[in-house]
């Protein structure tokens, strides 16, 4: 008995720290997934418990960035069906390939979406400038280069997840010369859709351990406000900063 309340309290504890990472930068699954795993969960059906039980806290997340959404919703509606396509094409995959098949790419994609991260302020302003002298204005919701990169995404986030986030922050900083803020909250909706599907598809075609994704599911709401509530206060050099120590620390985590 002491047993089980010992791997509840940290599964429950693993999501409400995912949670807070999922909502602030992302990458909540290598908290949560590794959890599982050291409690003998199967890693698929680990992944699919996990990704099941870290819907309510992206939405949480994405609830309270609401007020950064304002004026997004064309950009949001037309990503969001990009990213609901990816993840269902992601969550299809897991369900009929090895859980290894994209163990290289996943760590040069999170690097690359960091060097984004990094080089985002600059790239911005030459877009900007480009764009003044050109006399063009910015799309609104991107552009077919953006909408494809945010399917990919997607259809990682279905297979596995860990930092999705951070390649959507990447993509979108580029994209945009919105405030990294408001970038955050448009990423919390597309991730959060991107779980949402693979949920719906692995309830209905896989074996789900309602136990750890309803104690990953409580946690994770929990975090989520908590995130919210830090990262809307992070200056942007230190939200930058943040997004680059978990994306070195998950790209460390997924080659180790």
């Amino acid at each position: 008995m002491a047993h089980d309340l010992a791997e509840y309290a940290a599964i429950f504890g693993a999501g409400i720290a995912a949670g807070i990472m999922n909502t602030v930068v992302g990458s909540g699954t290598l908290l949560t997934f590794p959890t599982l795993l050291a409690f003998g969960y199967s890693p698929v059906l680990a992944n699919v418990s996990n990704t099941i039980g870290l819907v309510p806290g992206s939405f949480s997340g994405a609830y309270g960035y609401r007020a950064e959404l304002t004026g997004q919703r064309r950009r949001v509606l037309t990503l969001s069906v990009c990213s609901l396509l990816g993840g269902t094409v992601g969550a299809i995959l897991l369900l009929n390939l090895p859980g290894s098949a994209f163990n290289d790419i996943v760590p040069v994609l999170i690097g690359l979406a960091l060097v984004l991260v990094v080089i985002q302020p600059r790239v911005g302003k030459w877009a900007a400038k480009r764009r003044e002298e050109r006399g063009t204005a910015e799309r609104e919701a991107g552009g077919p280069l953006l909408w494809f990169g945010v399917f990919g995404t997607g259809v990682y986030g279905g297979y596995f997840g860990a930092a999705q986030g951070v390649l959507l922050l990447g993509m979108l900083g580029i994209a945009f010369t919105d405030s990294l803020q408001r970038i955050n909250a448009v990423k919390n909706i597309l991730a959060g859709l991107v779980n949402g599907i693979a949920a719906v598809l692995f309830i209905a075609l896989s074996h789900v351990s309602w136990t750890a994704a309803g104690l990953i599911a409580l946690g994770s709401l929990l975090g989520g406000q908590i995130g919210a509530h830090v990262g809307r206060r992070l200056p942007p050099a230190a939200l930058r900063a943040v997004i680059v120590c978990v994306g070195i620390a998950a790209i460390v985590k997924l080659l180790v």
